[in-house]
């Protein structure tokens, strides 16, 4: 085993000094940081420990305005009440992520900081035009996710909330792989003042993106209905030994079609 130095941040601020020591990471949940410490594909210096910061935990909702700590568990996120009469489809979401140990584990800070192209936030923060906080600055969902395992955070740059306005109407399905529960295909769908956005996640070769063509169908009828007959190209779509492109491209309209339903149930 290799030598690793452990730290127990006690602010956000000093999370950010500590981060500067050698070649330090984050540690919250640990999903996917610890297998990849375990297979020798990461080799930290430095774990600084964010998981019991207070001011990263926790779902506040004012109005329609929801904030959630990046450091709250995907069980907290499934099971806050406020946030399940606030945007259910966010809850519900929540609930379909990996197993038990995963969810009362993981955080929704730490799955958007990794951006694994399967990973379900990464797709919800999208369709709902969330914005992610940081230590230092605000940054739009549409500008955050910018390809396979990768963001717009900054070296030192600290995840400390998500926040979006709960849209009038939303859901979320997916065609999950039966061992890892990863998505091979899942769709988001919302419906709000700006109008309707879709995004896709497990589908992408350069991973979480918005259908334009989804969204073009159901700005004209926001029905399952209008879904139908549509295609959606399966030029950067990903193959691989689950589904091929063409049939991730299939999948796509149907977990839409499935989100739309749910939606307006």
């Amino acid at each position: 085993m290799y030598s690793v130095n452990y730290h127990r941040a006690a602010s956000v601020t000093e999370a950010a000094k500590l981060l500067k020591s050698g070649d330090a990471k984050l540690l919250s949940g640990g999903m996917t940081l610890i297998p990849a410490m375990k297979t020798r594909l990461a080799a930290p210096s430095d774990l600084v420990d964010v998981s019991r910061l207070k001011d990263l935990q926790g779902v506040k909702v004012s109005g329609k305005t929801v904030t959630i700590g990046a450091a709250t568990t995907h069980y907290d996120v499934s099971n806050d009440e406020k946030l399940k009469k606030a945007c259910p489809a966010l809850a519900h979401m929540a609930s379909l992520i990996g197993d038990p140990a995963v969810r009362h584990k993981g955080t929704i800070g730490g799955s958007i900081a990794n951006n694994d192209p399967a990973a379900d936030y990464p797709a919800a923060l999208l369709a709902l035009g969330a914005t992610i906080v940081t230590n230092k600055r605000q940054i739009a969902a549409d500008k955050f996710f910018k390809g396979l395992f990768e963001t717009a955070l900054k070296e030192g740059e600290i995840i400390t909330a998500v926040t979006f306005t709960a849209p009038a109407k939303a859901a979320y399905q997916k065609f999950r792989n039966p061992a890892s529960r990863y998505a091979i295909v899942g769709v988001f769908v919302t419906k709000g003042k700006d109008g309707v956005r879709a995004a896709v996640t497990g589908a992408g070769d350069d991973g979480v993106f918005r259908s334009k063509e989804i969204e073009a169908a159901l700005a004209k009828k926001f029905d399952a209905s209008a879904l139908d007959g549509l295609k959606v190209p399966a030029n950067g779509l990903m193959s691989d030994i689950h589904a091929s492109a063409d049939y991730r491209a299939n999948l796509i309209v149907v977990m839409a079609k499935r989100a739309v339903a749910a939606a307006n149930a």
